[in-house]
C-alpha cells in the first residue's frame, strides 16, 4: 500500500493550507478525537476566505476519498466530524454547502456496522490498515480496539528499528495489531510472534496482518477463517510471522522455555490488578528462561496510567521480583530521541526490561479509553533486573 491519498493536498493553495487538510485528513482516517482536530485554525481561516474551496478540499481528503468509501471509519465518528464541519462553516455566515449536508445526510442514512477500519499514514509512504470493532468491549474483550499506548510505542518503534533489526520479537497481548505490523513493515526483525488469548482477536489480527501484505506462518492458521486476499510481495517474505494463543494464566514455565526471543513487547496490558500479577509471572518466567539460556532478552511494556492504584501496584509488584525502573525519554517526530541502545552495552550482565509509561490528561482519575494524542503521552520508564550470580 502507498501513501496516496496525501498526494496533492491543497498544494495551489499554498503549505499551509495543505498541511491543514492533510491534519484533518491523518485524524479522521484514524479516527482520533474529534476535540483533537485544528478546528479553530480551520475558523480562522474560513472567516477570511469569500469561498468554500478549502471545506471541499477537506471533504475530498476525508468523507469523499476512496479509501473512505472502502474502509470507513465507524458511521458515528464520520457524523460527528461532518457536524463539526458545518458548525465552523456556518459561524462564517457563507451559504449552505450542499457537499457537506448530502454528505451528513449519507452517513445518517447509513447503518452502523459492528466493524470499522482506521487507517495510518506512515512518513516512509505505507499505510497500515486495521478492522477493529467499533465498540470498545465486545465480545467478552477490550482486544479488537486500538489502544493509545499502541500508537505511542509504534511511533517509538519507528524511531528505534535498531532494537527490531535482525532479533526475534514476541509480543504480549497483541490485540488487533498495530505495533506488530508497523515493526515488520519499517524494521527487519528476523521473526515476529503475535500472541493474545481471545479467540475472536486472534481471528481479527491475523486478517489485519494479511490485509496489510505481510506474510503469515500458514501452519498455525487455516486461511478460511479469514476473509481477505493474501497478497504478499517479495520484499515481504522476511520477517517469519506468526500468531499463536496465549493465557497468561495458564503458561508454564517449560512453555515459557520453548521461546526464544530477543525482544518481547507489551502495549496496554496494565489495567487489571489481577492481569497485573499474571502479567509479571510471566514476565519472571521470561526472564528466568533468558537467564539459563544466556540470552540476555530485552521486554518493552508501553502502558497508559489509568488507574495510579493499579500503576502503583504494577511497580509494588515488580519490586517484589527485584525490578527496578527509571525514566527514560519518548520519541519525538521532529528531531528523534536519545538512542537507548548505549544503555544496552552497559547492562550487558542485565536483565532489562523497558517500561514505557504513558502521561495523559485525566478526568476522575482516569484517562478517556481511546483517541489520545501521541503528543499527549511523554514518558518512557525503563526497567531493569539484576542478574543473581
Amino acid at each position: 500500500m502507498s501513501g496516496g491519498p496525501r498526494v496533492g493536498v491543497a498544494e495551489a493553495n499554498g503549505p499551509l493550507t495543505g498541511d491543514l487538510v492533510l491534519s484533518f485528513q491523518r485524524s479522521f482516517f484514524t479516527m482520533g478525537r474529534i476535540d483533537s482536530l485544528p478546528l479553530a485554525e480551520l475558523e480562522e481561516r474560513l472567516k477570511n476566505s469569500d469561498d468554500a474551496t478549502l471545506i471541499q478540499q477537506i471533504l475530498q481528503q476525508t468523507v469523499f476519498h476512496p479509501l473512505c468509501n472502502k474502509y470507513p471509519p465507524s458511521v458515528k465518528y464520520r457524523r460527528l466530524f461532518l457536524t463539526e464541519l458545518i458548525k465552523k462553516h456556518e459561524v462564517t455566515g457563507a451559504e449552505p454547502l450542499d457537499d457537506l449536508y448530502d454528505a451528513l445526510g449519507e452517513v445518517l442514512r447509513s447503518e452502523e456496522l459492528k466493524m470499522c477500519h482506521k487507517n495510518y499514514f506512515l512518513l516512509s509512504g505505507e499505510n497500515i490498515r486495521l478492522g477493529e470493532n467499533v465498540a470498545i468491549i465486545s465480545e467478552g474483550t477490550t482486544g479488537l480496539v486500538t489502544w493509545e499506548a499502541a500508537q505511542f510505542f509504534a511511533e517509538w518503534a519507528m524511531e528505534n528499528s535498531e532494537v527490531f533489526d535482525g532479533r526475534s520479537i514476541l509480543e504480549l497481548g497483541s490485540g488487533i495489531g498495530l505495533v506488530g505490523i508497523t515493526i515488520c513493515k519499517i524494521c527487519t526483525p528476523k521473526q515476529y510472534i503475535f500472541s493474545d488469548c481471545h479467540p475472536n482477536v486472534l481471528q481479527q489480527l491475523r486478517t489485519n496482518i494479511l490485509s496489510n501484505g505481510l506474510p503469515l506462518d500458514s501452519d498455525t492458521w487455516n486461511p478460511k477463517d479469514c476473509e481477505v486476499e493474501v497478497n504478499v510481495s517479495e520484499e515481504n517474505q522476511r520477517p517469519k510471522i506468526t500468531v499463536m494463543g496465549l493465557d497468561w494464566s495458564e503458561v508454564t514455565q517449560e512453555q515459557v522455555d520453548e521461546f526464544q526471543p530477543h525482544v518481547i513487547v507489551a502495549t496496554d496490558v496494565i489495567y487489571d490488578p489481577e492481569v497485573v500479577l499474571c502479567l509479571v509471572s510471566v514476565l519472571e518466567k521470561f526472564l528466568t528462561s533468558s537467564e539459563r539460556k544466556e540470552q540476555g532478552s530485552v521486554v518493552y511494556l508501553a502502558s497508559t496510567i489509568r488507574n495510579p492504584e493499579t500503576y502503583h501496584q504494577f511497580k509494588m509488584e515488580l519490586d517484589k521480583v527485584g525490578i527496578g525502573h527509571q525514566v527514560i525519554p519518548g520519541p519525538s517526530r521532529k528531531t528523534g530521541i536519545v538512542s537507548i541502545t548505549e544503555g544496552g552495552r552497559a547492562y550487558q550482565t542485565l536483565r532489562r526490561i523497558f517500561w514505557i509509561s504513558v502521561s495523559g490528561p485525566m478526568r476522575d482519575g482516569v484517562i478517556p479509553g481511546s483517541g489520545t494524542e501521541v503528543s499527549q503521552l511523554d514518558q518512557y520508564v525503563k526497567m531493569y533486573r539484576t542478574v543473581v550470580a
